[in-house]
């Protein structure tokens, strides 16, 4: 699978862990950055990312900053990104099964690498429901208004 990985500075050390953790998995990385622990603005990275999906570069995307919070509001602004903060297992297994979640956003500061790996994992190998939750995709993703 082709997975698009962005990050700002504060999500860096857990975007090598994801890049690290995606190539041992067999998939294909798309590393758009950062790359250095200067400071970055997090739109710029989750703007990348929203387009690779959007556009069928990548089949999913993962996001890193200090909290997650910024780089899933900044790719959810774009219609056919679905981002999911995630902090736990659960909530991994249900932003896939329920929300068929195409981007993953993490923060680096509240995950332990160990966590971070789990969560990865579990939301990778979970595959969408579909069924009621059909409609409701078809309704995220719908123009508003």
């Amino acid at each position: 699978m082709k997975i698009a990985v962005g990050s700002d500075h504060a999500g860096l050390p857990a975007k090598k862990q994801v890049v690290e953790t995606l190539r041992l998995a067999g998939h294909e990385v798309l590393d758009l950055g950062t790359h250095t622990e200067d400071s970055v603005d997090y739109p710029d990275y989750a703007l990348a990312v929203a387009k690779h999906i959007l556009t069928g570069e990548a089949e999913l995307g993962v996001l890193c900053c200090g909290t997650g919070l910024g780089m899933s509001m900044t790719a959810n602004r774009h219609r056919g990104v679905r981002a999911a903060l995630v902090y736990d297992e659960e909530t991994a297994r249900l932003a896939r099964e329920h929300n068929d979640a195409n981007v993953l956003a993490l923060g680096g500061r509240f995950l332990d690498p160990d966590r971070a790996e789990r969560i990865l994992e579990i939301w990778l190998q979970t595959p969408f429901q579909g069924g009621r939750h059909d409609r409701r995709i078809r309704k995220i993703d719908s123009p508003q208004g």
